[in-house]
Protein backbone atom coordinates (compact mmCIF):
# COMPACT_ATOMS: atom_id res chain seq x y z
CA UNK A 1 0.00 0.00 0.00
CA UNK A 2 3.27 2.21 0.71
CA UNK A 3 3.60 2.06 -2.80
CA UNK A 4 0.19 3.23 -3.94
CA UNK A 5 0.04 6.29 -1.55
CA UNK A 6 3.91 7.27 -2.46
CA UNK A 7 2.48 7.15 -6.69
CA UNK A 8 -0.45 8.67 -5.75
CA UNK A 9 1.56 11.89 -3.70
CA UNK A 10 4.13 12.13 -6.50
CA UNK A 11 1.31 12.08 -9.31
CA UNK A 12 -0.49 14.98 -7.92
CA UNK A 13 3.00 16.52 -7.15
CA UNK A 14 3.50 16.53 -11.01
CA UNK A 15 0.59 18.10 -12.08
CA UNK A 16 0.22 20.67 -9.71
CA UNK A 17 3.62 21.54 -10.43
CA UNK A 18 2.32 21.82 -14.31
CA UNK A 19 -0.62 23.40 -13.95
CA UNK A 20 -0.26 25.93 -11.24
CA UNK A 21 1.65 28.57 -13.51
CA UNK A 22 -1.37 28.41 -15.95
CA UNK A 23 -4.24 27.79 -13.82
CA UNK A 24 -3.27 29.71 -10.06
CA UNK A 25 -4.41 29.37 -6.98
CA UNK A 26 -7.68 31.24 -5.03
CA UNK A 27 -6.88 34.74 -4.55
CA UNK A 28 -4.16 34.87 -6.43
CA UNK A 29 -4.68 33.23 -9.73
CA UNK A 30 -1.93 32.27 -12.57
CA UNK A 31 -1.01 33.27 -16.27
CA UNK A 32 -4.37 32.20 -17.56
CA UNK A 33 -6.30 34.95 -15.49
CA UNK A 34 -3.25 37.31 -15.63
CA UNK A 35 -4.11 37.62 -18.92
CA UNK A 36 -7.30 37.89 -18.69
CA UNK A 37 -7.07 41.36 -16.83
CA UNK A 38 -3.79 42.59 -18.36
CA UNK A 39 -3.85 43.44 -22.24
CA UNK A 40 -6.54 40.81 -22.84
CA UNK A 41 -6.37 41.48 -26.77
CA UNK A 42 -2.66 39.61 -27.01
CA UNK A 43 -2.41 35.80 -26.25
CA UNK A 44 0.52 36.97 -24.26
CA UNK A 45 0.58 34.04 -21.50
CA UNK A 46 0.81 31.63 -24.26
CA UNK A 47 4.60 32.53 -24.58
CA UNK A 48 5.82 32.55 -20.54
CA UNK A 49 3.80 29.53 -20.45
CA UNK A 50 5.35 27.17 -23.00
CA UNK A 51 8.72 28.15 -22.14
CA UNK A 52 7.81 26.73 -18.73
CA UNK A 53 5.96 23.70 -19.92
CA UNK A 54 9.23 22.98 -21.86
CA UNK A 55 11.75 23.23 -19.02
CA UNK A 56 8.87 21.06 -16.55
CA UNK A 57 9.25 18.60 -19.13
CA UNK A 58 12.22 18.31 -19.67
CA UNK A 59 12.81 17.83 -15.69
CA UNK A 60 10.07 15.13 -15.09
CA UNK A 61 11.42 13.36 -17.86
CA UNK A 62 15.09 13.28 -16.43
CA UNK A 63 16.92 15.21 -19.34
CA UNK A 64 17.63 17.81 -16.45
CA UNK A 65 18.10 18.12 -12.90
CA UNK A 66 19.81 15.91 -10.73
CA UNK A 67 21.56 12.98 -12.01
CA UNK A 68 21.20 10.51 -9.29
CA UNK A 69 17.12 10.72 -9.92
CA UNK A 70 17.41 10.86 -13.68
CA UNK A 71 16.54 7.46 -14.80
CA UNK A 72 13.72 7.20 -11.97
CA UNK A 73 12.03 10.61 -13.33
CA UNK A 74 12.16 9.04 -17.25
CA UNK A 75 11.20 5.74 -16.13
CA UNK A 76 7.97 6.89 -14.19
CA UNK A 77 6.92 9.76 -17.30
CA UNK A 78 6.68 6.57 -19.13
CA UNK A 79 6.82 9.23 -22.78
CA UNK A 80 8.19 6.84 -24.46
CA UNK A 81 9.02 7.06 -28.64
CA UNK A 82 6.71 4.78 -30.87
CA UNK A 83 6.66 4.08 -34.52
CA UNK A 84 4.31 5.28 -36.85
CA UNK A 85 2.12 2.30 -37.29
CA UNK A 86 1.76 2.15 -33.26
CA UNK A 87 0.70 5.97 -33.42
CA UNK A 88 -1.92 5.27 -35.55
CA UNK A 89 -3.32 1.97 -34.24
CA UNK A 90 -3.04 3.80 -30.58
CA UNK A 91 -4.97 6.93 -32.15
CA UNK A 92 -7.58 4.80 -33.82
CA UNK A 93 -7.94 3.03 -30.70
CA UNK A 94 -8.42 6.26 -28.75
CA UNK A 95 -10.58 7.22 -30.74
CA UNK A 96 -12.98 4.27 -30.75
CA UNK A 97 -12.93 4.99 -27.18
CA UNK A 98 -14.03 7.87 -27.56
CA UNK A 99 -17.41 6.54 -28.54
CA UNK A 100 -17.81 4.33 -25.41
CA UNK A 101 -17.61 7.32 -23.40
CA UNK A 102 -19.77 8.68 -25.57
CA UNK A 103 -21.92 6.02 -25.15
CA UNK A 104 -21.71 6.03 -21.28
CA UNK A 105 -22.61 9.25 -20.76
CA UNK A 106 -25.59 8.53 -22.61
CA UNK A 107 -26.17 6.04 -20.00
CA UNK A 108 -25.59 8.39 -17.28
CA UNK A 109 -27.62 11.16 -18.36
CA UNK A 110 -30.53 8.35 -18.28
CA UNK A 111 -29.83 7.17 -14.45
CA UNK A 112 -29.09 9.84 -12.75
CA UNK A 113 -29.23 14.14 -13.12
CA UNK A 114 -26.25 15.66 -14.91
CA UNK A 115 -24.71 18.45 -13.27
CA UNK A 116 -24.14 21.96 -15.01
CA UNK A 117 -21.12 23.75 -15.85
CA UNK A 118 -20.10 27.36 -15.03
CA UNK A 119 -19.71 29.02 -18.80
CA UNK A 120 -16.75 30.48 -19.92
CA UNK A 121 -16.81 34.08 -20.46
CA UNK A 122 -13.75 36.59 -21.62
CA UNK A 123 -13.10 40.15 -21.33
CA UNK A 124 -15.38 42.65 -23.68
CA UNK A 125 -13.63 43.29 -26.27
CA UNK A 126 -11.15 40.38 -26.43
CA UNK A 127 -10.51 38.81 -30.15
CA UNK A 128 -12.31 35.45 -30.77
CA UNK A 129 -8.45 33.99 -32.11
CA UNK A 130 -6.66 35.30 -28.60
CA UNK A 131 -10.02 33.39 -26.93
CA UNK A 132 -9.52 30.15 -29.02
CA UNK A 133 -5.20 30.53 -28.36
CA UNK A 134 -6.02 30.57 -24.72
CA UNK A 135 -8.04 27.53 -24.47
CA UNK A 136 -5.78 25.90 -26.32
CA UNK A 137 -3.12 26.44 -24.12
CA UNK A 138 -5.45 25.68 -21.51
CA UNK A 139 -6.07 22.43 -23.00
CA UNK A 140 -2.56 21.74 -24.24
CA UNK A 141 -1.35 22.36 -20.10
CA UNK A 142 -4.26 19.81 -19.10
CA UNK A 143 -3.48 17.34 -21.59
CA UNK A 144 0.54 17.50 -20.53
CA UNK A 145 -0.08 18.03 -16.87
CA UNK A 146 -2.55 15.01 -16.20
CA UNK A 147 -1.16 13.02 -18.41
CA UNK A 148 2.39 13.04 -17.09
CA UNK A 149 0.86 12.92 -13.42
CA UNK A 150 -1.86 10.44 -13.39
CA UNK A 151 -0.86 7.93 -16.39
CA UNK A 152 2.78 8.29 -16.05
CA UNK A 153 4.02 8.83 -12.20
CA UNK A 154 0.71 7.81 -10.62
CA UNK A 155 -0.44 4.79 -12.81
CA UNK A 156 3.02 3.39 -13.72
CA UNK A 157 4.21 2.30 -10.06
CA UNK A 158 1.00 1.11 -9.44
CA UNK A 159 0.68 -1.17 -12.52
CA UNK A 160 4.12 -2.48 -12.25
CA UNK A 161 3.40 -3.55 -8.33
CA UNK A 162 -0.55 -4.64 -8.77
CA UNK A 163 -0.87 -4.81 -12.31
CA UNK A 164 -2.83 -2.69 -14.87
CA UNK A 165 -6.33 -2.96 -13.40
CA UNK A 166 -5.16 -1.99 -10.22
CA UNK A 167 -3.36 1.44 -11.79
CA UNK A 168 -6.17 2.41 -13.91
CA UNK A 169 -8.51 2.33 -11.18
CA UNK A 170 -6.73 4.45 -8.83
CA UNK A 171 -5.65 6.85 -11.34
CA UNK A 172 -9.03 7.18 -12.46
CA UNK A 173 -10.55 7.63 -9.13
CA UNK A 174 -8.37 10.31 -8.17
CA UNK A 175 -8.61 12.11 -11.75
CA UNK A 176 -12.52 12.51 -11.33
CA UNK A 177 -11.44 13.65 -7.32
CA UNK A 178 -8.58 16.33 -8.85
CA UNK A 179 -11.58 17.64 -10.88
CA UNK A 180 -14.29 18.20 -7.75
CA UNK A 181 -13.98 22.06 -8.50
CA UNK A 182 -15.85 21.71 -12.07
CA UNK A 183 -18.84 20.00 -10.20
CA UNK A 184 -18.15 20.25 -6.51
CA UNK A 185 -21.49 19.14 -5.46
CA UNK A 186 -21.59 15.84 -7.88
CA UNK A 187 -18.34 14.31 -7.39
CA UNK A 188 -19.43 11.32 -6.78
CA UNK A 189 -22.05 11.36 -9.63
CA UNK A 190 -19.35 11.93 -12.43
CA UNK A 191 -16.51 9.76 -10.86
CA UNK A 192 -17.92 6.81 -13.22
CA UNK A 193 -17.30 8.67 -16.40
CA UNK A 194 -13.84 9.94 -14.92
CA UNK A 195 -12.93 5.90 -14.24
CA UNK A 196 -13.85 5.42 -17.95
CA UNK A 197 -11.80 8.45 -19.44
CA UNK A 198 -9.09 6.98 -17.26
CA UNK A 199 -9.69 3.94 -18.73
CA UNK A 200 -9.39 4.54 -22.15
CA UNK A 201 -5.66 7.18 -21.69
CA UNK A 202 -4.44 4.84 -18.83
CA UNK A 203 -5.39 1.57 -21.23
CA UNK A 204 -3.60 3.33 -24.48
CA UNK A 205 -1.04 4.04 -21.63
CA UNK A 206 -0.15 0.39 -20.87
CA UNK A 207 -0.74 -1.05 -24.31
CA UNK A 208 2.04 1.55 -25.83
CA UNK A 209 4.34 1.59 -22.87
CA UNK A 210 4.01 4.84 -23.28
CA UNK A 211 1.58 8.30 -22.03
CA UNK A 212 2.32 10.35 -25.81
CA UNK A 213 -1.03 8.63 -27.47
CA UNK A 214 -3.08 9.62 -24.36
CA UNK A 215 -1.63 13.17 -24.18
CA UNK A 216 -2.20 13.97 -27.98
CA UNK A 217 -6.07 12.61 -27.50
CA UNK A 218 -6.73 14.11 -24.12
CA UNK A 219 -4.99 17.72 -25.33
CA UNK A 220 -7.35 17.55 -28.85
CA UNK A 221 -10.18 16.51 -26.54
CA UNK A 222 -9.98 19.14 -24.50
CA UNK A 223 -9.57 21.92 -27.24
CA UNK A 224 -13.03 20.58 -28.26
CA UNK A 225 -15.01 20.79 -25.50
CA UNK A 226 -13.36 23.60 -24.01
CA UNK A 227 -14.15 25.95 -27.17
CA UNK A 228 -17.55 23.61 -27.00
CA UNK A 229 -18.18 24.89 -23.61
CA UNK A 230 -17.62 28.40 -24.34
CA UNK A 231 -19.55 29.10 -27.59
CA UNK A 232 -22.61 26.78 -26.19
CA UNK A 233 -22.09 26.85 -22.62
CA UNK A 234 -22.49 23.23 -22.43
CA UNK A 235 -19.58 20.70 -20.73
CA UNK A 236 -18.71 17.88 -22.28
CA UNK A 237 -20.99 15.48 -20.55
CA UNK A 238 -24.13 17.30 -21.66
CA UNK A 239 -24.65 15.96 -25.21
CA UNK A 240 -28.00 18.02 -26.09
CA UNK A 241 -29.23 21.31 -25.02
CA UNK A 242 -32.11 19.39 -23.17
CA UNK A 243 -31.58 16.90 -20.26
CA UNK A 244 -33.10 13.42 -21.70
CA UNK A 245 -35.77 12.03 -19.34
CA UNK A 246 -34.69 9.73 -16.44
CA UNK A 247 -35.35 5.80 -16.70
CA UNK A 248 -37.05 5.75 -13.37
CA UNK A 249 -39.36 7.96 -15.11
CA UNK A 250 -39.76 6.08 -18.60
CA UNK A 251 -38.66 3.20 -17.96
CA UNK A 252 -36.05 1.56 -20.21
CA UNK A 253 -36.68 2.12 -23.54
CA UNK A 254 -34.62 1.41 -27.14
CA UNK A 255 -32.36 4.55 -26.90
CA UNK A 256 -30.92 3.65 -23.69
CA UNK A 257 -30.97 0.10 -24.43
CA UNK A 258 -28.97 1.56 -28.07
CA UNK A 259 -26.24 3.43 -25.42
CA UNK A 260 -25.66 0.14 -23.11
CA UNK A 261 -24.83 -1.73 -26.62
CA UNK A 262 -22.50 1.29 -28.39
CA UNK A 263 -20.59 1.63 -24.74
CA UNK A 264 -20.41 -2.44 -24.07
CA UNK A 265 -19.17 -2.96 -27.96
CA UNK A 266 -16.95 0.36 -28.38
CA UNK A 267 -15.14 -0.01 -24.97
CA UNK A 268 -15.11 -4.17 -25.09
CA UNK A 269 -13.35 -3.32 -29.02
CA UNK A 270 -11.18 -0.79 -27.20
CA UNK A 271 -9.96 -2.86 -24.56
CA UNK A 272 -9.35 -5.65 -27.46
CA UNK A 273 -7.03 -3.68 -29.41
CA UNK A 274 -4.84 -2.54 -26.47
CA UNK A 275 -4.33 -5.70 -25.65
CA UNK A 276 -3.38 -6.87 -28.99
CA UNK A 277 -0.97 -3.61 -29.05
CA UNK A 278 0.53 -4.58 -25.46
CA UNK A 279 1.27 -8.59 -26.81
CA UNK A 280 3.28 -6.66 -29.83
CA UNK A 281 5.24 -4.51 -27.54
Amino acid sequence: MSTIAFAILAGIAVLLAGSLPWVGVPGIGGLASWNLRALPTVPWAIVPMALYLWAYWKYISGRIGSTDSSKMRQANLRANPLSADVWGMALITGLIGFGALLALLGIMARLVTMPPSARITMPEGMPAATSVLLLAMSSIVAGITEEAGFRGYMQGPIERGYGPAAGILVNGVMFGLMHFPNHPSSVLTMLPYYIGVSAVYGGLTWATNSILPGLVLHAGGNIFSLTRLWITGRPEWQTAERAPTLIRDTGGDAAFIVSVIACLTFGGLTAWLCTQMRREQ
